[in-house]
């Protein structure tokens, strides 16, 4: 088993946050009515995407019906028929749609991870719970060595990605703030490596892309940049 794999293993055996654990536990009991004949995940959700992904899609955590029923990133929810629309519109995903695990849907280059792995609560999970899941993301960032570029999706997200960081770049001081189609270069503390670039991006939570705020677009533009930034595969 690779590096990339044991810690998507870890992660889905996670138990660390007991409000986090209640609450998707409680969900895949009772489900939503339309999937009542469906196993629900429950667990934590790992990272999704090769381990030699150039391109980092940060979220804020799994939904309650969608990933944490699925037990793949933004899978099975409006959320996520957003983002993979837009990833194969601009050539990152095989298929515009995201159904379930084994549905055919590959990433072309892009890993999609989140600061949260559990469902939370009313898609609000505190500070203490994104801290105690930050050494998952510190691991992955750390293993996803190819990455040269972030989109991150929303405030969340961007607020908890910074620290994360600040081991391999340098991150100005204050911190950027996040707004949509705000850009900024890392420089990398190694002489030998490159600079990472950071794009924000409203979330594709249908809060956003119900109300016009977010359109299809709009997220098809930065995932553009980002994977342009990026550069071709090596």
């Amino acid at each position: 088993m690779g590096a990339l794999a044991a810690l998507d293993t870890e992660i889905s055996e996670c138990r660390a946050c007991p409000r986090l654990v209640a609450w998707r536990e409680q969900v895949a009991r009772e489900k939503r009515a339309a999937f009542r004949d469906e196993t629900y995940w429950g667990r934590p959700v790992p990272g999704f995407g090769p381990a030699d992904a150039r391109v980092a899609v940060v979220g804020l955590a799994p939904a309650a019906h969608g990933a944490n029923r699925t037990g793949r990133m933004f899978t099975g929810d409006r959320s996520g028929d957003v983002l993979y629309a837009a990833l194969h519109a601009v050539g990152l995903a095989s298929q515009p749609t995201a159904v379930r695990p084994g549905d055919g849907l590959e990433l072309f280059g892009v890993r999609i991870v989140a600061p949260v792995r559990c469902a939370p609560p009313e898609n609000k999970p505190t500070p203490a719970e994104r801290d105690t899941c930050r050494p998952f993301l510190e691991r992955e960032f750390a293993l996803l060595t190819g990455v040269r570029s972030v989109v991150v999706l929303g405030a969340f997200g961007w607020q908890a990605l910074l620290p994360v960081l600040e081991d391999g770049w340098v991150v100005p001081r204050p911190r950027p703030r996040f707004g949509h189609g705000v850009t900024v270069e890392l420089a990398s503390r190694r002489a030998d490596h490159p600079p990472l670039q950071l794009f924000g991006c409203y979330h594709v939570s249908q809060q956003n892309t119900f109300t016009g705020r977010l359109t299809p677009a709009m997220v098809e533009e930065v995932l553009a940049a980002a994977a342009h930034a990026a550069g071709p595969a090596q």
